[in-house]
């Protein structure tokens, strides 16, 4: 074990990949002399070479495009799109073409690519970069989305997405970009579809992922002697919904956290799935913390009432608790 950075972690990863497999590549914005708009792609094309490591004009239509093409091709393409926010250009091919090539060619075609794209929710980013957006993409299927909240699952959720023979959207958290953490020295993957449990409790089950882990890990600290089992999600879609069940089976209370807006968001589809399997244990309300439905502000103050706090969160656990 080592202790690294998240971003150092995400390097680290591309670099593992890429001599692992020839067939890896990394195209985007800035990702070969620069080295990546946040450092992230720092010594690959020193490394791999132009052939695998190129830099594009300012078009996540035309990356994710580019990639798709290479990836149905045989390649392994890494693409960034610089922040969540700006994947809304480049919808068509994420949404109606990667995630859809399998089915559309009968098995005849896959798209084993990754789109790589740094949430900066919590780095005073405005609405137009600070959107928590992982909902749209969990709706659509063909595509997995993972979120690592810690350097590990960083590196382990980019290794597996690598790895994968579909499109896989990794969303990476600029608010934990320096963070430290311990990283195993061993070839290690996180498995798509495996939330990890934080910390054991028996009085109510916490699940959150991404930028809000953090926090809410945080938070047990501030909840009074209340014993709560904290589970990072890592996967958004596919969702491990075991985990989650058996959780709540036990607690037989569920809160569920996260920095995008509450309304119509992953937490919605975990609350009515908990709701319905297990109706008849619950002994409170399944309860939601979230953003409000506005967009993002930009002032720091303003940033801090809008994102849940683990002040916040030790609430909600506490009045999820008393309910």
């Amino acid at each position: 074990m080592s202790s690294t950075k998240y971003w150092q972690a995400i390097n680290r990863a591309l670099h593992e990949e890429m001599r692992r497999d020839k067939r890896v590549l990394v195209i985007g914005e800035d990702v070969a002399g620069p080295g990546g708009p946040f450092g992230a792609t720092k010594g690959l094309l020193a490394a791999f070479g132009p052939e695998r490591v190129r830099d594009t004009p300012i078009s996540e239509a035309a990356i994710v495009g580019t990639a798709l093409g290479a990836a149905m091709a045989g390649y392994r393409p890494v693409v960034e799109v610089m922040f969540l926010d700006f994947v809304t250009v480049a919808m068509d091919q994420v949404v109606n073409q990667a995630a859809k090539v399998s089915y559309m060619s009968a098995g005849n075609f896959a798209a084993p690519m990754v789109i790589r794209s740094v949430c900066a929710s919590g780095r005073r980013t405005g609405p137009q970069h600070s959107q928590n957006l992982e909902a749209w993409l969990a709706h659509v299927p063909g595509l997995k989305v993972v979120w690592g909240s810690t350097p590990e699952d960083a590196r382990g959720l980019l290794k597996a997405a690598i790895r994968d023979d579909g499109p896989v959207y990794v969303i990476e958290s600029l608010a934990e970009w320096s963070t430290r953490g311990e990283v195993s020295d061993e070839d290690e993957i996180v498995p798509i579809g495996q939330a990890a449990i934080r910390r054991e409790g028996t009085d109510l089950t916490l699940v959150t992922w991404g930028g809000a882990a953090a926090r809410a890990l945080a938070a047990l600290d501030l909840t009074d002697g209340i014993s709560v089992e904290l589970i990072d999600l890592r996967t958004i879609s596919p969702w491990d919904r075991e985990t989650v069940l058996e959780s709540v089976r036990k607690t037989r209370r569920l809160l569920v956290v996260h920095d995008a807006v509450v309304e119509f968001g992953v937490g919605a589809e975990i609350a009515a799935t908990v709701s319905r399997e297990c109706f008849d244990l619950l002994e409170a309300p399944v309860n939601r913390l979230g953003a409000p439905f506005a967009p993002a502000p930009f002032a720091p103050q303003l940033e801090t009432a809008y994102l849940p706090q683990a002040e916040n969160i030790a609430q909600a656990v506490k009045e999820t608790v008393r309910t």
